[in-house]
């Protein structure tokens, strides 16, 4: 019986979240396993990956075989690299306290390596957030210069055209007055 560490698709559509198992190689993608390693979400930046490392070296160490994107989640989680210093350790080339030393050792500096991409993605956002609310603000006080533009501009024309009402209206008025004043002399 071909053993295969691979993934089972969960989630919804264009949402996916994937379950890392130990399945006979003959089971449905989705159907029938042996034992749950784990979950992978793709969707998180980045990517959220829990596996039972230990476990995983087990069932390398029996025979399975995962599958390259599981080969890739392993590596990425040490889980090949543990079964490389333990088959150093069976081989009497290392001992097992400086195996676990540098297991422990990568790890450390593995979740460095990922503690720092998500504080720099953070700041990315943060950034650009920034640059997005800076931009509004610019464009919000460039409209609202020219709303004032026009409204000036409204505001001079109206009172030019009173002031030309109250001019035509004076010499109408000036004639007028004019033509009365000799009529009571």
């Amino acid at each position: 019986m071909p053993v295969r560490i691979r993934l089972q698709r969960e989630g919804k559509k264009n949402q996916p979240f994937y379950h890392i198992v130990v399945a006979d190689g003959r089971a449905p993608r989705d159907g029938r396993f042996i034992e749950k390693l784990g979950t992978y979400n793709p969707l998180t930046n980045p990517a959220t990956i829990v596996l039972d490392v230990e476990r995983s070296v087990q069932w390398l160490d029996n025979g399975a075989q995962p599958s390259p994107t599981c080969r890739r989640i392993l590596s990425y989680k040490g889980a090949l690299l543990r079964r490389h210093l333990q088959i150093g350790v069976k081989k009497g080339a290392i001992s097992q306290e400086i195996a676990d030393g540098r297991f422990n050792e990568w790890l450390q500096a593995k979740e460095a390596k990922i503690n720092q991409a998500k504080s720099d993605v953070e700041a990315k956002a943060r950034d650009t957030k920034k640059q997005r609310a800076e931009s509004e603000r610019k464009h919000n006080e460039a409209v609202a210069a020219n709303v004032e533009a026009k409204r000036k501009a409204a505001a001079e024309a109206e009172a030019a055209k009173r002031a030309e009402a109250e001019a035509a209206a004076q010499a109408a008025e000036a004639p007028a007055e004019a033509a009365e004043a000799p009529a009571e002399n």
